[in-house]
């Protein structure tokens, strides 16, 4: 299966209440239709120095913040393929490079700190990474459903509702099951609008009649300020 590989475009989040997501997902109906993998798990292992110097200088809000992370969007087996994500922000533009590996090898070089068995500009980077920041551990596991929703216009502009955002700091495998302490409170979805150019006039009205203004909210961010405050889910 193909993936597409390389991401250059606007992400702006907002906080709904399940009421608030009901009328977007109504009002969405005639411009948008749900993806073919539909309603999703995600589960992501973010990587980080011994004392979070790249979540650390995120939330600080800098012009250019970066993190890596590897992905995967079902319960997989060491053979399944997963992601090598870097994800990177400059100046509101979210830059993401990653390829594809299988869950056994992705985890052996990371653990071992051998070299990824990929030659391409996107493993490159990612080795840098690796190298600049070495040793990287894994620090924060962040799972959460989620619903994506692509426009029928054959634009890039997609929608997605993500819910029960859980994080643990044990049991880093992408094949586990699904459990930690949660970011949200119940009533409330994390909605992300995701455009390489301007948004459609219609989702500005929505925005506009429904009151909802853009937040600042990174999942992995606010998990390790729940840490910080001593909530720590092992």
């Amino acid at each position: 299966m193909n993936y597409q590989k390389t991401f250059k475009r606007y992400e702006t989040k907002y906080l709904l209440t399940h009421t608030q997501k009901e009328e977007i997902l109504n009002e969405m109906k005639p411009y948008m239709a749900l993806d073919s993998y539909g309603k999703t798990t995600i589960r992501n292992i973010y990587f980080d120095t011994d004392n979070y110097r790249l979540i650390r200088r995120s939330i600080e809000k800098p012009s250019y913040k970066e993190k890596l992370r590897i992905r995967s969007y079902y319960p997989v087996t060491p053979t399944d393929p997963v992601f090598v994500e870097l994800k990177k922000k400059y100046q509101s533009v979210v830059y993401k490079r990653r390829l594809t590996l299988s869950d056994k090898e992705a985890f052996e070089c990371f653990k071992s700190g051998i070299s990824l068995p990929i030659h391409s500009q996107i493993a490159n980077e990612i080795e840098y990474f690796r190298e600049y920041y070495k040793p990287l551990f894994p620090r924060v596991f962040l799972s959460y459903e989620r619903e994506a929703y692509y426009s029928l216009d054959h634009s890039d502009f997609r929608v997605t509702f993500d819910e029960n955002i859980l994080y643990r700091t044990s049991d880093f495998s992408l094949g586990s099951d699904i459990y930690g302490a949660p970011i949200l409170d119940e009533d409330y979805t994390l909605m992300e609008l995701k455009t390489s150019g301007g948004f459609p006039l219609w989702i500005s009205h929505i925005l506009c009649r429904l009151h909802l203004y853009k937040t600042s909210f990174s999942k992995y961010g606010y998990a390790y300020q729940q840490l910080e405050r001593g909530k720590l889910y092992a």
